[in-house]
């Protein structure tokens, strides 16, 4: 059973790196200056929203390493798989209240290696392909039915590399904030690569930490703690197999406030898993996955 090992990793490469779902924000404590002294006139704060004025050209390089244990009957077992992309988001001009973006996959790799050997897939398939997608103002991807259609070869079978793209795009508070001022977001990832089935369901607590300056540009830094649930079933050469666990794990990610630009990330996730085989004997695998990524703006 040990090609179990890179069933569960269809969770982390589907994308966990941001968030989906427009957030409804809610105050944090006071700041510290105010704590201070009599509290002052507290600021209005500032407002985050995307803006993707016709024309503008976003370029991203997207990387994530996962590193997987696992133990069969006393026997662990470790796989690794890394995901590299580089994906160009053009401007279209608007549809309702929302963004028209043309998307389309520069470049896409994706390296598995574990106890079976090599098991990358050939990825060629995806590469320079295109599709619309609609983003809302506060991050919200409305609409990415575009890419299911964009699919390659993995070892379970015909894979989307939709899942990555809906969740690509941080969401944002909705209302203004100051340095402090906290918001929850969540999101929802639903992975299929043949009869396998994953599903991930997390909360995030975003707060705005401060401002940096990055290529120019004012930035605030955000900070997100995210936890969650996963969850799933499979089947393979005959066996069922049931996905359950737990993640948790933070975020750091820059938004520029005056261009209306997601600019950088960085993620750590630690994913805790178990796995259900039921066939002639039942078995339970435990599985942790270990995954860091990194998003960067690229060009502009």
């Amino acid at each position: 059973m040990a090609s179990t090992a890179y069933l569960v990793s269809l969770v982390l490469l589907a994308g966990c790196a941001a968030r989906s779902t427009a957030p409804v924000g809610e105050e944090a404590a006071p700041l510290a200056a105010e704590k201070a002294g009599a509290p002052a006139a507290r600021p209005a704060g500032i407002v985050l929203e995307y803006k993707m004025p016709a024309g503008r050209v976003l370029r991203y390089q997207d990387a994530t390493e996962v590193r997987e244990v696992t133990d069969v009957m006393g026997m662990t077992n470790e796989s690794h798989s890394t995901l590299a992309s580089s994906i160009s988001f053009q401007a279209k001009g608007q549809k309702d209240q929302n963004h028209l973006i043309g998307v389309t996959i520069d470049d896409m790799s994706l390296t598995v290696t574990g106890p079976q050997g090599d098991l990358s897939p050939e990825m060629t398939p995806v590469k320079g392909r295109g599709f619309d997608m609609v983003l809302s103002p506060l991050g919200a991807e409305v609409d990415v039915s575009g890419a299911e259609a964009i699919t390659y070869q993995f070892a379970t079978g015909p894979r989307s590399v939709a899942p990555g793209f809906k969740v690509f795009f941080p969401d944002l508070p909705g209302k203004p904030v100051q340095i402090g001022d906290t918001w929850p977001s969540s999101f929802v990832i639903e992975d299929k690569s043949g009869a396998t089935n994953m599903r991930v369901d997390a909360q995030s607590v975003n707060t705005l930490e401060g401002f940096e300056t990055i290529d120019g540009m004012e930035c605030a830094r955000i900070a997100s703690k995210n936890t969650g649930t996963i969850s799933g079933t499979g089947n393979q050469q005959g066996l069922d197999l049931l996905f359950a666990g737990t993640l948790k794990g933070t975020d750091v990610w820059y938004f520029a406030v005056k261009e209306g630009i997601y600019v950088k990330s960085t993620s750590e996730t630690v994913n805790e898993i178990s796995i259900t085989v039921s066939g002639p004997q039942t078995m339970t695998i435990p599985a942790t996955q270990t995954r860091k990524s990194e998003v960067k703006l690229a060009g502009r």
